[in-house]
């Protein structure tokens, strides 16, 4: 898949008829065209022709590859200088048409035909030339019924009937409605050139006790950074030294900052406001938070929701449709009735400059460009506007335990050895155990452990997700893990389950005990439940390795309505298949996790919802939807946000069509005229762009 920025298109429909054009090429795989972000992604094996096609249907505009050495936030900043030439040559032709208005009444119509016909003419042509030779070029491409065809056909009939005026009026009202159209749409660009923005742009790399500026993507893991107050913290890593208040509003939408202190985890792109700090890196900065957000912010575009498909579909045959009626309008009553062809092609070319679609082209996807853009401003990260759409569908959601509902930051309780085993043994064999495991359970083992083990190898290790691990040492068979592993490999024992996390230790298939893990609710976790069942979801479950007493426990406290314990994760996606099976078509499930565990689940719901701020990069990539922050309660404002989206996508849809309509009867009728008209098509675009603005508001 490749991905172009897009050069010198103001039009949305010109954007359709690119997409359209491309689709229908057999070298052509797959291309999604997102105008408000000016974007193409394509799965091509000939990008030559590609850029044949889209010269062919839109002359000028150019296809142009997103690289490093290109900046996207470049590509899509406005030309004050060109915004400050629109206006200025704007007013000199209203000074011209003024002062032709002004010299017809003065002098009048009659003996003044021909000068008459220079001035307007003059100011006609000067408004309207792009427009007519665009037209022109399209015409002689075999491209009609876009905009440029639309408003030369009805100009220059209101010309040849006489009503110069009016066609130079419409013109120039025309042009004002065009700059108006672009300058909203380059302002709702600027949320993603802010959204790119957030990139730092340089490391102060700690060499020798030095400090010296490099770019983020030359650091490496392992290396020091130093971070200054007012400073981005350029790379994933963790606090080794110093304490400070942090602005993480860039990634996670929260406005109240966070302290970080030694030993934290702190991610790419939050602000350092208070201290400096020390930070050792973690990833590289193509593995990092902060560009997975980019990348899936930039990516949303590729994946449309139908509704999005549908109006660029339907755009396609509406036009004509129009053009067929205004052609019927301005030929059927003359020729069959009698009636006079001035007035019936008037209102024919009224009902022409009505017709342009650029309302509904425009609009639909800038709503869906502005949920996505106004969700990621809150920290959630949407990978598509069709997952927009199946979020407004969700009735019944499911939530992982661990890291999700809870804190997942496990800490060692107590120890109950047995069998005549001590509990510093039982944590001893424990931590060898999990030497090598990277699970949160394992950490707190180690960390209660408290000495390091490098110099014991370990023969043999298998970690088996859902039991636990199998460790060799010494000629020592070494077991750690739920009660599950222990009934697999027969190992006797007396407690199978508590109302708490535990982890059973086992020595050469002799039982030596289990250990005690406490993990806390997260703080808004009974919030989240309440929130969602405001927001219409009907039932919601709770899925979790763990036993049926910890499931139990937890579900109780939450008022959550059902739970599946002791599962492995495939069976987590076979409990899944059973929950879609038992809802209506229509209704969606969705899934929020965060382990690697998990990402089986995510990828098979209806809608996967992962947990980014401490997720596995699995369960990440395998997600629709990722929060940057481990607070659940974000799943409700996700739901909120797509479902404000649809409605204000549809109040579009409605507001264009009936206004259209309405003006089309009006038209027909003789009861309107071009100004009327014209107000009927730029009028109603730029009222549906400020109301699809609204959702990238914070």
């Amino acid at each position: 898949m490749q991905k172009f920025a897009i050069k010198n298109i103001d039009c949305a429909n010109c954007a359709a008829k690119i997409e359209h054009n491309l689709a229908r090429m057999k070298e052509v795989k797959y291309v999604s065209i997102n105008f408000p972000d000016a974007t193409m992604f394509i799965d091509t094996d000939n990008i030559s022709k590609v850029r044949k096609v889209v010269e062919q249907t839109e002359p000028g505009v150019e296809l142009v590859d997103i690289s490093p050495e290109i900046k996207r936030a470049d590509l899509l900043s406005s030309d004050k200088k060109a915004n400050r030439r629109k206006i200025l040559y704007i007013l000199l032709i209203s000074a011209i048409y003024i002062s032709g208005i002004i010299f017809r009444e003065a002098l009048g119509s009659t003996p003044n035909r021909i000068a008459e016909y220079i001035v307007f003419l003059t100011a006609y042509l000067l408004a309207g030339w792009d427009v007519l030779y665009n037209a022109a070029r399209k015409i002689l491409r075999g491209s009609l019924f876009d905009e440029h065809f639309l408003m030369s056909i009805a100009t220059i009939g209101a010309i040849i009937i006489g009503e110069l005026p009016e066609a130079v009026g419409v013109m120039i009202f025309y042009q004002v409605g065009e700059f108006m159209q672009q300058l909203s749409v380059k302002r709702s660009r600027s949320a993603i050139k802010a959204l790119l923005e957030i990139k730092p742009l340089y490391a102060n790399l700690l060499m020798d006790g030095t400090a010296s500026k490099v770019a983020p993507e030359s650091v490496q893991p392992g290396e020091l950074v130093l971070v200054k107050p007012g400073e981005k913290v350029p790379l994933d890593g963790r606090v080794i030294e110093g304490s400070s208040q942090v602005d993480t509003s860039p990634i996670t939408g929260e406005p109240l900052p966070r302290f970080y202190k030694k030993d934290d985890e702190i991610p790419a792109g939050v602000i350092n406001r208070s201290a400096s700090l020390t930070i050792k890196v973690l990833r590289s900065f193509q593995n990092s938070s902060i560009a997975k957000m980019m990348d899936l912010v930039e990516n949303a575009a590729s994946k449309k929701a139908e509704t999005e498909k549908f109006i660029t579909t339907f755009s396609r045959y509406y036009t004509p449709a129009v053009v067929a009626v205004a052609a019927m309008i301005a030929l059927v009553p003359p020729l069959l009735f009698g009636q006079n062809f001035s007035d019936w092609i008037y209102r024919a070319l009224v009902i022409l400059v009505i017709s342009c679609p650029c309302a509904l082209v425009i609009s639909i996807p800038l709503g869906y460009f502005g949920g996505i853009g106004g969700a990621s401003r809150k920290g959630i990260l949407i990978k598509g506007s069709n997952f927009l759409d199946t979020l407004t569908k969700v009735k019944t959601v499911i939530f992982d335990k661990t890291g999700t509902l809870t804190q997942g930051s496990f800490k060692v309780n107590d120890i109950v050895p047995s069998n005549g085993f001590s509990k510093n043994e039982v944590l001893y064999y424990a931590a060898l155990a999990e030497e090598h495991s990277n699970h949160p359970i394992a950490f707190s083992i180690k960390q209660a452990y408290g000495e390091e083990l490098n110099d014991i190898k370990i023969e043999s290790f298998n970690e088996m997700p859902g039991y636990g691990v199998n460790v060799k040492l010494d000629s020592k068979i070494i077991l750690a893990g739920n009660d599950r592993l222990l009934h697999q490999e027969n190992i006797a024992h007396k407690i199978c389950d508590l109302n708490e996390s535990i982890v059973h230790v086992a020595i050469d298939k002799k039982y030596a005990g289990y250990i005690i893990i406490s993990d806390q609710l997260k703080d808004d976790a009974r919030h989240s439940i309440k929130y969602l069942r405001s927001t219409g979801i009907q039932n919601i479950f709770l899925f979790t390795g763990d036993n049926d007493t910890v499931a139990k426990d937890i579900a109780d406290k939450l008022d959550i309505d059902g739970f599946y314990a002791d599962l492995l994760p495939e069976q987590k996606v076979q409990k899944l298949e059973e929950i879609i099976s038992k809802s209506p078509p229509y209704d969606k499930v969705a899934f929020i996790g965060d382990g690697i565990n998990d990402a089986a689940v995510i990828s098979r719901a209806d809608v996967g919802i992962a947990m980014g701020a401490y997720g596995s990069d699995a369960a990440i990539e395998s997600a629709d939807i990722v929060i940057m922050t481990d607070t659940p309660s974000k799943v409700g404002t996700a739901i909120e946000i797509a479902k404000k989206t649809r409605k204000i996508v549809w109040q579009n849809i409605f507001f264009a069509l009936g206004v259209k309509a309405f003006f089309i009867i009006l038209g027909a009728a003789g009861a309107a005229s071009m100004w009327e008209a014209v107000f009927a098509d730029m009028g109603v675009a730029l009222l549906a762009i400020a109301n699809a603005a609204r959702l990238m508001r914070r």
